[in-house]
C-alpha cells in the first residue's frame, strides 16, 4: 500500500512538473529540465550507495574490525590458540615496513599487530588468488622480521615474527581449513619458533573449533546473513556490531565508495604504464612481448575487481584466459568494478 501511494506521488510530481515546463520560456525550460534530472541522479545515486552491503571481509571493513581493541584480542586468542589472559597489549603498528633504498620493494602489510611487546604479528584477508602467492608470503615476513636490525646490533632484537593469511580461495586440496607451519626437520623436531604462518580457508568444510564463528562472519555476503549471524564469542558478535554500525554510517559507505574509486584509479594508471612501455617496446621491436604483457595485465585488473564479489567462477576465468582480443578485455575490466554479481557480468561478456 506505501509503495503504492509512493508512486503516485511520485507520478503526480512527474505531471506537475511537465506542466510547469509548459508555461516557461524554452531556454529556461531546458535550464529546469537539466536541474531536474541532475537532482534524479544524485538521488539514485545516494539510493544506490545506500543499498550497497559492506561485508566483513571487505578491505576497508576487516581493517576497521581490527582496529577494535577488543576484537583484535579475541581473533589473536582464537588464531593462536592462546588464552585472553596471557594477551596483555596487542598493539597495531605501522604497516609501512621500512625500505635502506629506493631501489628496495615496499612492503605494506594489511594489518601489522605487537603481541605482549614480544611478538609480531602481520594479518591479512586476500580476496584474490596472487601468483607466487607462497613466495610473496614468505618475502613479507622475512622483511618483518629483519626490519629495525641494523648493522652492529645484537641479533637478540629479532622478534618472533606470525602471519596469519585469510584467503577467500583454495590455496591447497587438503580438507583443513586452518593449517601451521613453522621450522622443522624431517622428523618434526623444532629448529626455531621464530617463524609462524597460518593460513586459514575461507572455503573449506568447518572443523567445529573455536575458529568457526570467525570463518562464518567472514562468509556474511548480506544483511540478511549478518542479522541471522550468532555466536558464543563475544569477538566474533563485537564484530558483528561493528560491521552493522558500518553499513549504517554514511561516512563508512563513502570512505567505501572512495577506496574502490582508489582502486580503479590506481588500476587506470597501471595500465596507462603498461601501454605505453609496450608503445616503447614496439619501437624497439619488442610489440609481440608487450602486446602479451598487455593481454595479462588486463586479465588482472578484471580479477582484482571480480574478486571482491568473491570467488570467480571457472566459466568466466576460462572465457578471461581465452581472450586475445585487447579491445574486449578493456571492455570487461571498465565493466569489472561496478559490478554486484556473476551473472552481471557475464551479461556484459
Amino acid at each position: 500500500m506505501l509503495l503504492i501511494q509512493k508512486n503516485k506521488i511520485e507520478k503526480k510530481q512527474e505531471i506537475f512538473e511537465q506542466g510547469v515546463f509548459c508555461l516557461l520560456s524554452p531556454a529556461i525550460t531546458v535550464q529546469l529540465q537539466r536541474c531536474t534530472e541532475t537532482r534524479r541522479r544524485c538521488e539514485m545515486g545516494r539510493k544506490e550507495m545506500w543499498d550497497k552491503f559492506i561485508p566483513p571481509k571487505a578491505d576497508l571493513a576487516f581493517r576497521e574490525l581490527m582496529r577494535n581493541e577488543e576484537i583484535r584480542r579475541h581473533f589473536i586468542s582464537d588464531v593462536l590458540g592462546i588464552s585472553l589472559e596471557d594477551i596483555r597489549s596487542v598493539r597495531l603498528e605501522n604497516t609501512f615496513l621500512s625500505r635502506r633504498s629506493r631501489q628496495e620493494k615496499q612492503c605494506i602489510l594489511d594489518v601489522r599487530m605487537l603481541l605482549n611487546d614480544r611478538r609480531r604479528i602481520n594479518v591479512e584477508l586476500q580476496i584474490r588468488r596472487l601468483a607466487f602467492w607462497d613466495k610473496r608470503s614468505l618475502f613479507y615476513l622475512a622483511k618483518m622480521y629483519t626490519e629495525g636490525v641494523f648493522s652492529g646490533q645484537s641479533y637478540d632484537r629479532l622478534k618472533k615474527c606470525i602471519v596469519i593469511s585469510i584467503l577467500d580461495f583454495e590455496l591447497d586440496l587438503f580438507p583443513e581449513y586452518h593449517k601451521v607451519y613453522c621450522l622443522r626437520d624431517q622428523r618434526g623436531r623444532q629448529y626455531s619458533d621464530q617463524f609462524e604462518i597460518h593460513v586459514i580457508e575461507l572455503n573449506k568444510e568447518l572443523a567445529g573449533d573455536r575458529m568457526d564463528d570467525w570463518i562464518r562472519l567472514f562468509r556474511v555476503k548480506n544483511r540478511e546473513e549478518l542479522d541471522e549471524m550468532r555466536s558464543e564469542n563475544p569477538g566474533v558478535m563485537k564484530a558483528v556490531e561493528e560491521v552493522r554500525a558500518m553499513n549504517l554510517f554514511k561516512w563508512a559507505k563513502w570512505r567505501y565508495e572512495e577506496h574502490l574509486k582508489y582502486q580503479r584509479d590506481l588500476w587506470a594508471l597501471k595500465v596507462a604504464a603498461m601501454q605505453e612501455g609496450r608503445a616503447e617496446g614496439h619501437a624497439e621491436g619488442r610489440a609481440e612481448g608487450h602486446a602479451q604483457g598487455s593481454l595479462e595485465q588486463s586479465r588482472q585488473v578484471i580479477y582484482d575487481f571480480l574478486g571482491r564479489v568473491g570467488e570467480i567462477p571457472e566459466d568466466i576465468r576460462l572465457k578471461i584466459e581465452a581472450e586475445q582480443d585487447a579491445e574486449i578485455l578493456k571492455k570487461w575490466y571498465l565493466a569489472a568494478p561496478d559490478i554486484q554479481d556473476f551473472d552481471e557480468f557475464r551479461m556484459n561478456m
